[in-house]
């Protein structure tokens, strides 16, 4: 049986590999570049990237569910939609693009 030392040494050694592979890609380039993602656009002046959705295995729902949450009823009113690096998904309406300088991914 494991017990609890086995469960504590398991916790420690993920949290050790996870500080590695972080300070790791935080100072050499290809190894961020491996281990994070980058901002994808999901949705586009109103429109789904459906090839986007698929890569990303984000479904309708859930882009909808961002828009709701930010307070929005219409696919129409919204610049962008952005599945960010941390697995969130960041709203823009129209209103508040602005120039879209911040959308240049």
């Amino acid at each position: 049986m494991v017990g609890i030392r086995g469960n504590v040494l398991g916790f420690a050694l993920l949290a050790l590999l996870q500080f590695i592979v972080a300070w790791t890609a935080q100072r050499f380039g290809p190894v961020e570049t491996a281990v994070k993602s980058k901002p994808r656009v999901l949705l586009d002046d109103g429109v789904i990237d459906a090839d986007a959705m698929l890569a990303e295995r984000v479904t309708q729902g859930e882009i909808a569910a961002a828009v709701r949450k930010a307070g929005y009823g219409d696919f129409s009113t919204i610049a962008v939609v952005v599945l960010e690096t941390d697995g969130s998904f960041s709203v823009v309406p129209n209103a508040a693009a602005g120039d879209g300088s911040a959308l240049i991914l």
